[in-house]
């Protein structure tokens, strides 16, 4: 398979589409006839452009309301098909791009229909061109691939096929089986589009929420594998109506439109047993089996009260860099790097962020495996300055340009702390946390498909239904990543989050942070009470929680007088799902948002997603005591 996208995906002029598109790696590409109206130039000029740059102009499209007129509307319709032959030929493409009628004027009929476009294919091919038709979800007469074929069928001419969309197609819900019966030299174009399952019109839902493949719900894998059936080699293009990405920069939504396809070829290949397009086989996705550290990076000023405030969580200073100024905290089997070093990435991150997460390491099941796997999807890998004797973690860029390293237990790399670090004593004060639960990230409302790609293709993971949370400045849009979790342990657990209104505190974190980043992150304990008094007695700054929080909880779920004071008392938040009980408490923000959560997990699988509206009330009550009732 071919990979091509369409302008329509991105942002911008034609000239930028096309720039960004070409710079994205892509060769082949479908103009959007709206694209070509604005443009100033004439299609010879385009095409110039096209050359250029190295791109493939496949099809102008669409070509609407074609078939099933009388006269001598019939007749009109035909001229138009000429004038658009005219500018196929101008742009040096060959496939006219023909989508089902929605017009009341049409008449339906197979036969009508069919000789309809063994017409068209006679004019087409007397021009050296061809003529595809697309079945559209809300056609009026044809909404469903199987409906089209049988048209192109028994229009029964070469140089008439058919086009297939993964949308149209998955969002009627209709079945798949029938494409491994159309002959694959019969499909002319297919066209790919992920969303998230709503329950919308179908032309709302295709014009507004449409995104790359791997950042929706649709069963994108069982339309792949009937492409793969039918042996269908030929173009595979994005068309992806979608808001953000209309409000997003051009190039980004061009890479990840590439990495997309790439890693749903490979995908596909990989379960066919066979090579579907013209790439190398991606190594495959690693497994991650836990977050090997979390690295802050703390300017000189401010790390003693960082270092007071680590030792109030329960964490022991446990190594000191053998050259840089950087130390290791230890607690369970959480690891906390702080780099006050006056050189390097971290500084440099801090110059730009202040106190924050400027890394993350991940333990996966092959560090230089996942490097490779991220470099063929379009991601570079990052080398920082080694001192003798050091190791080099592999890494590469993450969210707001930090980092991700990666370790694995099979080399050298599983010594990172026994290399990098000479040991020393500071006296304990464990408050029982156990691990890292999960992470946290926030970034522009408008990256958050990105970053669901992004980890998505490269990483094995799962993807929880995408929540909206209430902020009282807005909407916070929220989307779980999971990977690795063993028994609801172990692994890494991602929250991303974004917002589009100004107000929330998402928002406001990323403008006071100066881009996205690691907003929060959750320890686990398995005893949260304990901890929490614990955490108290070192003088830790805890989220006070509203008393109605702990009345309304007592009148859902009936806790005993004493469970519930205590609960009151430590501002210990608490959910159940199907499966088992969820405790959290959070600490108060640091100046630039950064803050901690604790969290006891009692065979529940979810994140306290109920009490989320609370604890962001609580927070925007002590950064804005003027305007919200004090407890």
């Amino acid at each position: 398979m071919i990979p091509a996208i369409a302008t329509v995906c991105l942002s911008g002029t034609l000239p930028e589409k096309l720039h960004a598109i070409a710079q994205a790696g892509f060769k082949d590409v479908e103009i959007f006839e709206s694209d070509l109206i604005a443009y100033h130039g004439s299609p010879a000029d385009v095409k110039r452009l096209c050359d250029d740059l190295g791109l493939n102009i496949i099809t102008v499209q669409p070509f609407r309301d074609f078939e099933g007129y009388d006269e001598p509307r019939r007749g009109k319709t035909f001229d138009r098909v000429e004038r658009k032959f005219d500018l196929l030929q101008a742009l040096g493409a060959d496939l006219l791009f023909v989508c089902s009628s929605v017009s009341p004027e049409a008449h339906g009929g197979i036969e009508r229909l069919s000789a309809d476009f063994n017409e068209l294919g006679e004019r087409a091919a007397k021009r050296g061109l061809r003529a595809g038709f697309e079945a559209l979800a809300w056609g009026r007469f044809v909404h469903d691939y199987r409906d089209a074929w049988e048209i192109v069928r028994r229009a029964a001419h070469p140089s008439v096929g058919l086009i297939l969309d993964s949308f149209h197609i998955l969002a009627r819900g209709t079945e798949l089986q029938s494409m491994a019966a159309i002959p694959a030299d019969r499909v002319f174009f297919v066209q790919i589009a992920d969303a998230p399952k709503l329950d919308l019109d179908y032309l709302s839902w295709s014009r507004h929420w449409r995104c790359m493949p791997g950042q929706g719900e649709l069963d994108l894998s069982g339309f792949m594998d009937a492409l793969g059936a039918m042996n269908y080699r030929g173009p595979l293009s994005l068309e992806i109506f979608n808001d953000r990405f209309r409000a997003g920069s051009a190039r980004s939504v061009a890479i990840d439109g590439r990495r997309s396809l790439i890693a749903l070829i490979d995908d596909a290949s990989k379960r066919a047993k066979r090579a579907l397009g013209r790439m190398e086989p991606l190594p495959l996705r690693p497994t991650v089996k836990a977050v090997e550290f979390v690295e802050f990076s703390v300017d000189e000023a401010e790390r003693h009260q960082f270092y007071a405030l680590l030792r109030g969580l329960g964490f022991t200073l446990s190594g000191k860099h053998r050259s840089k100024d950087v130390v290791l905290f230890k607690q369970g089997d959480i690891r906390i790097v702080v780099n006050s070093d006056k050189e390097g990435f971290a500084h440099s991150y801090n110059m730009s962020h202040g106190t924050s997460v400027c890394a993350i390491a991940l333990r996966v099941s092959d560090a230089q495996t996942t490097v490779a796997r991220a470099e063929a999807l379009l991601e570079e890998p990052y080398a920082g300055a080694i001192g003798p004797g050091e190791l080099a973690l592999p890494a590469v860029r993450g969210l707001g340009g930090s980092l991700i390293y990666f370790v694995d237990d099979q080399s050298e790399l599983s010594r990172w702390a026994d290399v990098d670090f000479e040991a020393c004593t500071d006296e304990p004060s464990d408050v029982g946390l156990r691990s890292i639960d999960h992470i946290s990230q926030t970034m522009q409302y408008e990256e958050m498909l990105t970053w669901v790609l992004y980890y998505t293709s490269l990483l094995t993971t799962q993807k929880l239904p995408a929540q909206a949370v209430m902020d009282p400045g807005g909407v916070v849009q929220s989307q779980v990543i999971e990977a690795g979790i063993d028994d609801n342990r172990g692994g890494l657990r991602l929250v991303l989050n974004g917002s589009q209104s100004h107000r929330t505190l998402s928002s406001r974190f990323v403008t006071e942070f100066f881009g996205s980043g690691v907003q929060h992150i959750a320890f686990e304990t398995d005893d949260i009470i304990t901890t929490m008094e614990r955490l108290v007695a070192h003088g830790v700054a805890i989220l006070p929680i509203p008393d109605n929080y702990y009345d309304d909880l007592d009148a859902k779920l009936e806790f005993d007088d004493a469970s519930l004071a205590k609960l009151k008392k430590l501002n210990i938040m608490f959910d159940r799902d199907a499966k088992g009980t969820f405790f959290q408490a959070y600490t108060q923000s640091l100046p630039g948002g950064l803050f901690f959560e604790i969290v006891q997990r009692n065979q529940y699988t979810g994140y306290g997603a109920p009490n989320a509206a609370i604890r962001l009330v609580a927070q925007a009550r002590l950064i804005r005591p003027d305007t919200l009732p004090r407890r």
